[in-house]
């Protein structure tokens, strides 16, 4: 019986012009969104009628585009995390671009799976690889890739760090050892790589968390006797993990001592440059981040302090035959070919876990081209000199304390008060925070530092000002000034 295929449908629109009109506007709108993001609060609480809208059950049947987008900007565009704006300086999160925005539109509209083929992504993810081991200073022969974040970027190298250890630890797994491996960084490492250690089959405790100095870096002594124990145990140093740019406080572990432990001791050195590793632009911090040259593998992100919009991070491995190695795995639907579609570069899935991956690459390439990075290296420098200012400014005033030196663009403090001990004074800081959230003025994290709660300032951001450092420091004082005395009132009230 011959197939009869009748009232064939598809997704595209009915009328072009449609979706050529809300495009305009989607475009006015990012435009008026960013442009005006200075006037808007830094965060807003979602109302819960808002987020009843959330429940909405399963769409069955279609609806009008710019009714869609209509709901889009009434309930989810109104309420985003705040990333965008000028003073906004929680966690370590960059900002991202007008570009760089139009870029991953382009991107989605290209919609290609940068995995495997003869197409333009695979070559444009190639070049910004390039441009990123001559940012670094990497070998021209390492081999990379672009993931979602560091956190990806770290678990990639320690991957191919762990089956640097032994011939036959794809086919054998860890049983091929027959000694307990063991890695090692400081105990203010980025939590990513306690899992990534975990999920290559380690397990937590292999992970040696050496204590830090009073300026939050690794101390090498104690990271030196305890490799001397580990080796009397019987055990197998394999890895050293080095920060550039701690999370905390934006410390950097000495990276050239790291370098010489590993070279020494027939080690791995991994670096988790999330952001930090991008100080490496700026003269000032050239010589103590040599070290990342000549490193077995680097981790970091685009989307923090170079500014591209999420996702986008970048891995860098010194070892080309053994990366690829780790992670080929023919198979007869993968094959390349002479010619045609199945030619092209060397498929972006013998270098790691994804087979369908987007076109990151697009927006790291037309960001560059468009600022070039004379002007990054220039915003990185002035993110530091704010971040050098605010610490100036904590300093000179009483009521205030810093908690950590300022060494790269971290800023850790708190509001002081005399009458009130470290609990009551972690509890005041923590409400401090709540509350400077909630008036949308200013966005800062929070840490605890030796058990001291600090508001913390990470400073990734192309918008700020000097004006906006002292906007969040005004009224940091005003609400502390606020809960000072509703605690100690409270303090009087129970001694009686």
């Amino acid at each position: 019986m011959e197939i009869e295929l009748k009232n064939e449908i598809g997704l595209d629109p009915e009328n072009w012009e449609d979706i050529r009109c809300l495009g305009y506007q989607m475009v006015d709108d990012m435009v008026e969104f960013l442009k005006s993001i200075r006037e808007k609060p830094a965060w807003k609480e979602i109302p819960e009628e808002v987020k009843n809208t959330y429940k909405s059950k399963l769409p069955k049947y279609p609806s009008n585009i710019n009714e869609v987008y209509e709901e889009f900007k009434k309930n989810i565009f109104e309420y985003s995390k705040g990333n965008v704006h000028p003073r906004f300086f929680s966690w370590v999160e960059g900002n991202g671009t007008a570009f760089g925005a139009l870029s991953d539109f382009m991107a989605s509209t290209m919609n290609s799976n940068v995995a495997i083929g003869n197409h333009s992504a695979l070559y444009i993810e190639n070049q910004v690889i390039s441009w990123c081991k001559e940012m670094m200073g990497f070998s021209e022969q390492a081999t990379g890739m672009l993931v979602s974040g560091a956190s990806i970027a770290n678990i990639t190298s320690l991957i191919v760090a762990r089956n640097a250890v032994c011939e036959k630890m794809k086919e054998d797994g860890l049983y091929s050892v027959g000694k307990k491996l063991v890695a090692y960084c400081s105990a203010e490492t980025h939590n990513c790589v306690t899992k990534a250690i975990e999920v290559i089959g380690l397990g937590n405790k292999q992970l040696r968390k050496i204590e830090v100095n009073d300026k939050f870096e690794i101390n090498i002594n104690s990271l030196i006797n305890q490799i001397e124990q580990d080796k009397k145990d019987g055990m197998l140093p394999f890895c050293i993990i080095g920060n550039a740019g701690t999370v905390n406080t934006g410390a950097f572990d000495d990276l050239n001592s790291l370098l010489e432990i590993t070279q020494a001791e027939n080690m791995w050195l991994h670096i988790d440059g999330a952001f930090g590793a991008l100080a490496k632009l700026v003269p000032e911090y050239q010589d103590r981040l040599k070290a990342i040259e000549e490193a077995d593998s680097l981790a970091f992100d685009f989307h923090k302090w170079l500014y591209v919009n999420y996702e986008v991070a970048c891995v860098l491995i010194k070892h080309p035959e053994l990366h690829r190695k780790t992670y080929a795995s023919p198979a007869n639907y993968l094959l390349a070919h002479d010619r045609g579609l199945a030619a092209g570069p060397d498929a972006f899935s013998n270098y790691g876990m994804e087979l369908s991956r987007g076109f990151k690459a697009l927006k790291v390439w037309m960001s560059l081209k468009e600022n070039g990075i004379n002007k990054y290296k220039t915003l990185i420098s002035q993110n530091i000199q704010q971040s050098r200012y605010l610490g100036q400014q904590v300093s000179k005033n009483e009521k205030l304390e810093l908690i950590a030196e300022v060494s790269l663009n971290i800023v850790c403090f708190r509001y002081v008060n005399g009458q009130l001990n470290n609990a009551q004074l972690n509890e005041l800081n923590k409400e401090l925070v709540m509350r400077l959230h909630e008036s949308g003025v200013a966005t800062p994290s929070y840490t605890l530092l030796n058990g001291i709660y600090a508001i913390r300032v990470a400073n990734t951001n192309h918008r700020t000002r000097k004006a906006d450092l002292d906007i969040i420091l005004k009224e940091i004082l005003k609400i502390g000034d606020k809960l000072s005395v509703e605690f100690v009132k409270k303090i009087m009230f129970k001694s009686k």
